[in-house]
């Protein structure tokens, strides 16, 4: 029952209907569910990366795209959600409708690494960033400046790739903002860049081919709806590690929907730019 709410988001009473048991009955398997999976599977299917496991994401994203010591991109996805009882204005975005933010960092097989959901809709995704767990555990820059490597004659540690709404920040790279001048070398970067930070896009579009709940609202509340979110996170990554892909017309039908592009200022931008010059020189270098 709880699958199939996921999977289909049809209404509780539909479900009931279909299965033969009361609409309590469907509500208490779906909320019982969630909470095991999180409590259960979560931690074992969407683990905190450590050393070896960031070499080996890096290694991927070098591998397929050419670029060196990325171990993820980062991006944030709108969930629908009905109106909530309070601050119901917080909740509505700049798309017309309430909705929930979801950011995601994935790795390059589009598996999630991190998530943090809950965010109000009308909030800039450079602040649900810098509000969640993850600015905190990365902003300082130990974790994925452990193993640098020296690239274009500057000392690059891991790092993640972002659209142009996130902060410039040396773990934290995104293209150039197009100004309609920017040089090859520019052009190039951003070629490399915007090509490896797709497959977070894509990894957004499987969720939600799986998981419809997560495509219309549903007549859950604001709290359940956050539960039903991190455990399609989980099913997904589950979903990928046994070899079951979402058909690729499902995922194209997908619109993937974007917070405003206008990036708060943030410190660490100048260190920040320093490394994407590096890698800029790396990429025309290696072109």
């Amino acid at each position: 029952m709880a699958l199939w709410k996921l999977a289909t988001n049809n209404e509780y009473r539909t479900i009931s209907h279909l299965f033969g048991v009361g609409v309590s009955t469907v509500l208490n398997s779906v909320r019982d569910f969630c909470e095991a999976v999180i409590q259960v599977l979560l931690p074992l299917h969407l683990p905190v990366p450590d050393g070896d496991k960031f070499l080996e994401m890096a290694a991927f994203f070098k591998e397929r795209w050419g670029v060196p010591q990325c171990v993820g991109a980062i991006d944030g996805s709108h969930i629908p959600i009905i109106a909530p009882e309070d601050y119901a204005s917080d909740y509505f975005n700049r798309k017309g409708w309430h909705s929930i933010v979801l950011q995601g960092v994935v790795n390059g097989k589009g598996q999630f690494w991190d998530v943090c959901v809950g965010f109000p809709g009308s909030v800039h995704d450079a602040r649900v960033l810098k509000q969640s767990e993850l600015w905190k555990r990365l902003g300082d820059g130990q974790i994925l400046n452990m193993q640098k490597q020296t690239i274009a004659g500057h000392e690059i540690g891991h790092f993640l790739i972002g659209d142009p709404a996130y902060p410039l920040q040396t773990w934290l790279m995104k293209p150039f903002s197009d100004t309609g001048r920017l040089t090859q070398e520019q052009q190039r970067f951003n070629y490399k860049i915007s090509s490896a930070r797709s497959v977070v896009e894509t990894a957004f579009g499987r969720l939600k081919g799986r998981w419809r709940c997560l495509m219309k609202r549903n007549d859950c509340k604001l709290e359940m709806v956050k539960k039903m979110v991190l455990t399609c996170c989980v099913l997904h990554n589950m979903c990928e590690d046994n070899g079951d892909r979402c058909p690729e017309d499902i995922v194209d039908t997908l619109t993937h929907m974007q917070p405003p592009l206008t990036a708060l200022p943030e410190r660490g931008q100048q260190e920040g730019a320093d490394v994407r010059a590096a890698l800029m020189r790396h990429f025309n270098a290696n072109e």
